[in-house]
């Protein structure tokens, strides 16, 4: 079974759009901050074939994650963290590897004039439980609790 997504390419992400879909190419995987609720989020560099991005990988699915795999992220959002443009996964997004670089003798996805693609089901799926806004669940801040980012740093 094959479904069909509209693609957006990462050369037109832009901070606070949503609902987004994206196939890309991971670069380089971050080593892992363990937050004040032990969970890990890592940050990966990314890119396809007209930009490259960071994405903020949570838990399980980054422990998975290596450079050279194709993932398709579904349902993420845009935001900026820390000064860089960042991809998260949304509540009900995905993160799907789809292929590998090194298993494919492909260049990255050309997304210029791709405006849907169909994507394979049944490929490692990576998902991981979020609040609604693609951070992982998490107890809720008491009073004079301090506030902190996706990584657990204070802001």
């Amino acid at each position: 079974m094959e479904r069909t997504l509209e693609l957006i390419a990462i050369k037109d992400i832009r901070p606070g759009l949503k609902n987004l879909n994206v196939i890309f190419i991971v670069l380089e995987v971050g080593h892992p901050t363990v937050t004040k609720e032990n969970r890990e989020v890592r940050t990966c560099k990314v890119a396809d074939a007209t930009a490259s991005i960071n994405v903020s990988i949570w838990d399980e699915p980054g422990k998975l994650i290596a450079p050279g795999d194709i993932i398709c992220l579904t349902k993420g959002y845009a935001s900026v963290w820390r000064n860089c443009l960042t991809l998260y996964s949304g509540k009900n997004g995905d993160i799907q590897k789809i292929g590998s670089a090194q298993a494919q003798s492909v260049t990255p996805v050309q997304q210029n004039s791709v405006s849907s693609s169909k994507v394979p089901s049944g490929n490692t799926r990576f998902s991981s439980e979020t609040s609604g806004n693609g951070k992982p669940k998490t107890s809720q801040r008491g009073k004079g609790a301090s506030r902190s980012g996706p990584r657990g740093e204070r802001r």
